[in-house]
């Protein structure tokens, strides 16, 4: 019985395969992977993949806002917000300090509010429970407030 001959794919019929295999060998190299299971991976883990620049928009009551938080791998923060109020006003404002993951929450402790040292008596803190809805995108928690926000990475040059 004669071997049947095997035809060799057209370029056109490879290519689709080979940028198929391209892209899944250049994914996000970040510790946490699209499952989202965070008991899987380490404190440290989870904080190396916190630091980045993260977006979170929303709407109350005619008022827009948007909130550029940028968390560095040393442990500081900026966050820089942008507010639209019902009549088309737009203001500003840039606030730093310092965060850390302690396992189960993200803590920011502020030490600049738009540009001064905010008040000893009202030392300003946030703290959010957070779970991973995907590998870009976090939902915390604020369980004294009863608070939910969500924020997604985006590329550092973004602007407020």
């Amino acid at each position: 019985m004669p071997m049947p001959m095997l035809m060799p794919m057209p370029p056109l019929a490879v290519a689709p395969v080979m940028l198929c295999l391209a892209l899944s060998a250049c994914g996000d190299t970040a510790p946490i992977a699209a499952d989202t299971n965070m008991s899987r991976y380490s404190q440290e883990e989870v904080q190396e993949h916190l630091a980045g620049t993260w977006l979170r928009e929303y709407s109350e009551k005619g008022i827009q806002a948007r909130r550029i938080l940028v968390l560095s791998p040393d442990g500081a923060f900026l966050e820089t917000v942008r507010i639209t109020d019902a009549t088309g006003q737009v203001s500003e404002q840039v606030h730093a300090g310092f965060w850390l993951y302690d396992g189960t929450n993200l803590k920011r402790k502020y030490t600049s509010m738009n540009g001064k040292p905010p008040s000893r008596l009202n030392l300003p803190f946030a703290t959010f429970q957070i779970r991973f809805d995907s590998k870009n995108e976090f939902t915390g928690i604020d369980h004294v407030h009863r608070n939910r926000i969500q924020y997604q990475r985006v590329a550092p040059e973004i602007l407020p």
